[in-house]
């Protein structure tokens, strides 16, 4: 595949799943009786991102390391995990809707501006983890480095502040 058809085909990817998930949390009203199904997920949510958060730093251990299988299957297995992690957001989402947040007082001026960024990143994460694996893959590193300097720090932002959104969304 030549670059100009990977931008394309990551461009198609990332617009489906921005709006699949805006959608779902924007327009979507689920109809009633499967929420005792999928109440599981958002704790499974959770520990998918703690995976995947703990996948990414283990695999920039290793590259720095020098230890470039062991830094690939890393971050092979944080993409798997992000991707079930996407499967499991939408089918909850598409059967349960979105759970309006309950605190209230000064954990809502914490709580709303994690929230956005999360969001905001999150939609960012899917081009640029797609991207990143492309350039990873075309063995293209150099470019391949220039990209994973943005997009490391960021889907580790985004895995933290979902486990962190869910415990205050949750249990807090």
């Amino acid at each position: 595949m030549s670059d100009r058809g990977a931008r394309l085909a990551i461009g198609l990817v990332s617009a489906a799943v921005i709006a699949l998930v805006a959608y779902l949390l924007l327009g979507h009203r689920p109809e009633g009786g499967a929420r005792p199904a999928v109440a599981p997920l958002p704790l499974v949510n959770a520990c998918l991102n703690a995976t995947s958060a703990a996948l990414l730093t283990l695999g920039y251990v290793f590259i720095r390391r020098k230890r470039v299988t062991a830094h690939k299957t890393c971050m092979v297995s944080a993409l798997v995990v992000s991707m079930l992690f996407l499967i499991s957001y939408v089918s909850y989402h598409a059967l349960a809707g979105s759970r309006p947040f309950g605190g209230q007082g000064w954990v809502r001026l914490v709580y709303f501006p994690l929230l956005v960024s999360h969001v905001v990143l999150a939609a960012a994460i899917v081009p640029l983890a797609l991207t990143t694996v492309y350039r990873a893959l075309r063995a293209d590193f150099a470019r391949h480095v220039r990209i994973a300097r943005w997009t490391l720090p960021l889907w580790l932002y985004v895995s933290v502040t979902g486990v962190l959104v869910y415990w205050m969304l949750y249990r807090l």
